[in-house]
C-alpha cells in the first residue's frame, strides 16, 4: 500500500481534535516580534526578532539575541506605522546547509544570511536591477535551492493590505541566479512543499486562500489551482506548515484562528481566539476594497498569540507545535496528536 492510500485508509488524528488553553505553554520572554520560529532536534529554538537578528531559546529556557547590532525602533504601541514600514524587520527564517541563518527582511527588503556569531552579508536585495519589493519568507529545498516570497513591489506596504491587488510573486535562486517563477499573487506569505516536493504550496494573504504549483525539475512552476476552499474565513491567512498526514495548518492572523486544510479539502478550525467585535470592523473594512486603517488593525487579535503568524513543529517526534506572533512576547507550544513533516534541516 502506497502512502497516499495508507492516509486515506487511516482515520485523520485532527478530526474532531480542537486546541485546549489549558494544554498551552509559553516558552522565552521579551521577544519581539517571533514572526518566524525555526525548530531543531535538541530543543532549541530560533525566533526571528525585531531588533535586527534572531532570538536562541535552548531546551532550558535559556535565550541571547544574536544580532550584528541591535534595533531598537519596533514598539507598536509608540508608533506603530514607524515600526512596521522602517528599520530592520526580520521575518521569514531558514536554515542554510551550513546552519547559517537565511533571513527572508521585511524591513529592508532583502534576503540576508547571519552565522550563528552574528556576522551578516546580503544575498540580493535587486532582481533584473530594480528593487525586489517587500521580500517575506525564504525557504530552502533538498537540492539547496531558496525560493523567496515577495509580498508586493507596492511601496510603503500598509497601501497593499487590500482586496484586488495581486502583484506579488515568487523567486528563485538557484545555480543560474535569481528569477521570478511564478508571478499575480494577492500578498505573496508563507511557502511550503509536500512530501514529494511535487507541489509548492502558497498562503496567499489579502485573497485569503491557498494555491499550489507543480514543481517542475527545473523550477519552474505550473498548473496553478486553489487548493481547499477558496475562502478561508474570518482573518487574513499568513503562516502554513504540512503535518506528517497530509494536513495543511495554517494561521490567520488579525482573527488568531488556528486551522488546518485536509488532504481532502475539508477546513477544520482548531482554534479561535479573536476579539469578534474588533474583527468585524475590520472585515467590512477590508470588505469594501479600501485599504484598512491602523486603527482598526490595532485593535484586532486574541490573548493566546497576538496576530499569530506562523505555526512550527518540532519537539519529540515533531509532535509540538510552536506559534509565532507579530505582537507577541512569548512562544505558545501545545502537544498536538500527529506529526508534523520534517523540513529539510530536521
Amino acid at each position: 500500500m502506497n502512502l497516499a492510500r495508507s492516509r486515506r485508509a487511516a482515520r485523520n488524528p485532527l478530526k474532531g481534535w480542537q486546541l485546549d488553553p489549558a494544554a498551552v505553554r509559553t516558552i522565552g520572554h521579551d521577544l519581539r516580534r517571533p514572526e518566524c520560529i525555526l525548530a531543531e532536534r535538541d530543543g532549541t529554538l530560533w525566533s526571528a526578532d525585531a531588533r535586527g537578528g534572531v532570538m536562541r531559546i535552548d531546551a532550558a529556557g535559556r535565550q541571547s539575541l544574536i544580532a550584528p547590532h541591535v534595533d531598537g525602533h519596533f514598539d507598536l504601541r509608540g508608533d506603530a506605522h514607524r515600526s512596521l514600514v522602517s528599520g530592520t524587520l526580520p521575518n521569514g527564517l531558514a536554515f542554510a546547509a551550513n546552519g547559517d541563518f537565511l533571513i527572508a527582511n521585511f524591513g529592508t527588503d532583502r534576503l540576508e544570511r547571519m552565522t550563528r556569531n552574528g556576522d551578516l552579508h546580503v544575498v540580493c536585495d535587486t532582481l533584473d536591477g530594480l528593487p525586489m519589493g517587500k521580500v517575506n519568507f525564504v525557504l530552502r529545498d533538498p537540492w539547496d535551492r531558496l525560493w523567496l516570497t515577495i509580498s508586493t513591489r507596492v511601496n510603503p506596504w500598509t497601501d497593499a493590505q487590500r482586496t484586488g491587488l495581486a502583484d506579488g510573486y515568487i523567486a528563485l535562486l538557484d545555480e543560474r541566479g535569481l528569477r521570478i517563477v511564478a508571478d499575480g499573487f494577492h500578498f505573496t506569505n508563507e511557502i511550503r512543499f509536500d512530501a514529494r516536493h511535487e507541489w509548492l504550496y502558497v498562503a496567499e494573504t489579502t485573497a485569503k486562500r491557498v494555491t499550489r504549483l507543480r514543481v517542475q525539475p527545473d523550477g519552474n512552476l505550473t498548473d496553478r489551482e486553489i487548493y481547499g476552499p477558496d475562502n478561508l474565513g474570518a482573518g487574513l491567512i499568513d503562516g502554513i506548515a504540512f503535518d506528517s498526514y497530509g494536513n495543511l495548518w495554517a494561521t490567520m492572523i488579525l482573527a488568531d484562528r488556528l486551522i488546518a486544510i485536509t488532504p481532502d479539502g475539508e477546513l477544520l478550525e482548531l482554534f479561535a481566539d479573536g476579539d469578534a467585535s474588533a474583527l468585524a470592523r475590520f472585515e467590512r473594512e477590508f470588505a469594501s476594497g479600501e485599504i484598512v486603517s491602523s486603527e482598526t488593525l490595532l485593535a484586532t487579535g486574541g490573548q493566546l498569540c497576538r496576530w499569530m503568524a506562523s505555526v512550527t513543529f518540532g519537539g519529540p517526534e515533531l509532535r509540538t507545535v510552536y506559534l509565532g506572533g507579530l505582537r507577541s512576547t512569548t512562544i505558545p507550544s501545545f502537544p498536538v496528536p500527529v506529526s508534523g513533516l520534517p523540513m529539510v534541516h530536521w
